[in-house]
């Protein structure tokens, strides 16, 4: 039944894809001929912009999704890609190569229903994965570090208690967590539970500062569910019941503007910086649509304008994003599908990485 539908929905993106691509190429042929064309000048604007492609050897073996895929990470210096998916009796962590290839699937226990999923130290010999779990049972409600194996190193907040303290640390449905190069962490807090919370840590998981009221008001969240850190420092939160994306300085954690023109017909799920740093990527599970804007320059916020648009079939249900920062490919966790797909960016008449 699952196989079914996947196949179904990778069949139809595809398709849509495919066709796309085709009346692009079609339409630039055709006003080649007519300089003076619409057509021409229509395809004059998508010139070196972003645009993605679905690979649909990824992965190869797409039956091994026996969940509802939540979240996903990539390692671009050792080429593995982590998918983490829930339900019952299911491995919570499956392990692939970025060439397709199964690599592994975490049987811990330790995960109850992970939610984001973060790869930190990617560099180095020891990378790590940070997952939050919104599970109510007994190791819920808390941010585990584990091992590139899916070895449990360490645990923020209180296992199996919801809460909002700092001392000692709690969650309530921790939606996902950010760790910047330097250590620091930024948490958005939670998934519909009690707290609607931007927290930032130091690397000795001290609190630095943090913004926790409810409500529709600047630094004021409902539902915060992602959360990236640019070069600029500014922090970019998806505060996804507010129908918003928020900007905070990284450093001090004063409120720097707010983008929500872009996000009339529903909310942000997912934000995520390109290699190049020109785009930010954002997921609309809803819409079953994944937006490319603008980046800011440095010292400006401004309105959000959209790009260029991934539509996926209807009920894909995209969720979380990640990127290769080595090739720019784009891997989505999608709720509704019950699996992960990757993306190759190309753009028309231009370079985009």
């Amino acid at each position: 039944m699952f196989m079914k539908k996947r196949g179904h929905t990778c069949l139809v993106v595809s398709t849509m894809i495919s066709l796309v691509l085709l009346m692009m190429v079609l339409y630039g042929t055709f006003s080649s001929q007519q300089p003076g064309s619409s057509s021409l000048r229509h395809d004059s604007q998508l010139l070196g912009r972003p645009l993605y492609k679905l690979d649909l050897s990824w992965p190869k073996n797409p039956e091994l999704f026996t969940g509802e895929v939540f979240g996903v990470a990539v390692n671009q210096y050792d080429g593995v890609v982590y998918v983490a998916q829930r339900g019952d009796k299911v491995p919570k962590v499956l392990v692939f190569t970025i060439d397709g290839d199964f690599l592994m699937p975490w049987n811990t226990t330790t995960l109850e229903m992970p939610h984001g999923i973060f790869l930190a130290d990617a560099s180095s010999s020891n990378p790590t994965i940070w997952i939050t779990d919104v599970g109510n049972g007994p190791y819920g409600h808390c941010i585990k570090q584990y091992s590139a194996s899916g070895k449990l190193l360490q645990v923020l907040g209180t296992p199996g208690k919801a809460g909002s303290g700092l001392d000692p640390l709690q969650f309530d449905q921790p939606a996902e967590i950010f760790v910047h190069d330097s250590g620091e962490m930024y948490i958005v807090d939670g998934d519909g539970g009690m707290n609607n919370r931007l927290i930032k840590l130091s690397k000795e998981k001290e609190v630095l500062w943090m913004h926790g009221e409810k409500g529709q008001g600047l630094a004021q969240f409902y539902i915060p569910h992602s959360v990236t850190v640019d070069s600029a420092q500014r922090v970019w939160v998806a505060d996804r019941g507010n129908k918003r994306i928020q900007v905070f300085n990284s450093i001090t954690g004063d409120w720097l503007g707010t983008w929500g023109s872009c996000f009339t017909e529903d909310a942000p799920y997912s934000v995520r910086l390109t290699p190049d740093k020109k785009y930010f990527i954002v997921v609309q599970l809803n819409t079953n649509q994944i937006s490319l804007l603008d980046a800011p320059p440095v010292g400006l916020i401004g309105q959000c304008r959209v790009v260029s648009m991934i539509q996926l079939a209807d009920e894909v249900k995209p969720h979380l994003v990640d990127l290769d920062l080595k090739t720019g490919a784009l891997y989505v966790a999608e709720i509704g599908a019950q699996q992960a797909q990757k993306f190759t960016p190309f753009s028309l008449g231009g370079s985009f990485l």
